[in-house]
Formats: C-alpha cells, sequence, structure tokens
C-alpha cells in the first residue's frame, strides 16, 4: 500500500500540474523563452524522480529534495542565460546532465520495484500453501 501511494502521489502530481499548465496558461511559449522553460522543467522532472526513487529507497528528506530542485533551476538557467549572453549553447550541458540523471533514476527505479515484486512473489509461494 505504501508503495502504491509513493507511486501514485507524483503521478497524480505531474498529471495535476500538466493540465494546469495547459488550462490556465494556454497558448505559445516565446522563442526566446523555449530553451529556459525546457532546462526548467528537465530540472523539475528530474528532481520529481530523484524525489520518488529516495522515498522508494526509504531516504527521502523534503530539505534535500527542495534544495536540490532550487539549485539545479537556477543553476540550469544561469547556463542557459550565460550561454545566450556568450553565444554559445551551454544550456545542452544541462540537457544532456538531467537526461542521464532521469534514465538512472528510473533504471534504479525500476530495480527497486521489481525487486519487491519478486520478493511478494517468493514470500506468497514459499509452499506452505499445500
Amino acid at each position: 500500500m505504501r508503495l502504491a501511494l509513493s507511486l501514485l502521489l507524483p503521478a497524480l502530481g505531474i498529471a495535476l500540474g500538466i493540465w494546469l499548465g495547459f488550462a490556465v496558461v494556454p497558448g505559445q511559449v516565446p522563442n526566446a523563452d523555449v530553451k529556459y522553460l525546457g532546462v526548467a522543467l528537465l530540472a523539475a522532472f528530474d528532481s520529481a524522480l530523484g524525489g520518488l526513487r529516495a522515498g522508494l529507497e526509504d531516504a527521502y528528506d523534503p530539505l534535500v529534495f527542495f534544495s536540490g530542485f532550487v539549485t539545479n533551476t537556477v543553476l540550469a538557467a544561469l547556463l542557459t542565460y550565460i550561454g545566450d549572453r556568450l553565444g554559445v549553447e551551454l544550456y545542452l550541458a544541462a540537457v544532456i546532465a538531467f537526461g542521464v540523471r532521469i534514465f538512472n533514476n528510473i533504471a534504479i527505479m525500476r530495480r527497486i520495484i521489481i525487486g519487491r515484486m519478486r520478493q511478494r512473489h517468493l514470500a506468497g509461494s514459499d509452499g506452505s500453501g499445500s
């Protein structure tokens, strides 16, 4: 039950955020802001998955989650801004870093969930029911 709730709440939060984003802010993002929004979304998604992974590992700390979210977002936006001023695509560094972290977190969460499912399966089929 705890695993299902820990997976359901972040998923509902993401779905609610996406729905609010499309319902409350209709229209298009100006071209000048597209890179900033993309990097901010990656930072948010990375932080959400990191928090979910920490929850699955029973190591979640709200202060670590919030500080990581703010720090990652500010640093990514700063890289994007400096890159724009220099004429260099520095935001790609954040995109690559967040992309690697996102896929790594997903892989680790998948292993944790599969491991827990196997444990439950083995506990349920220990032969004591015959």
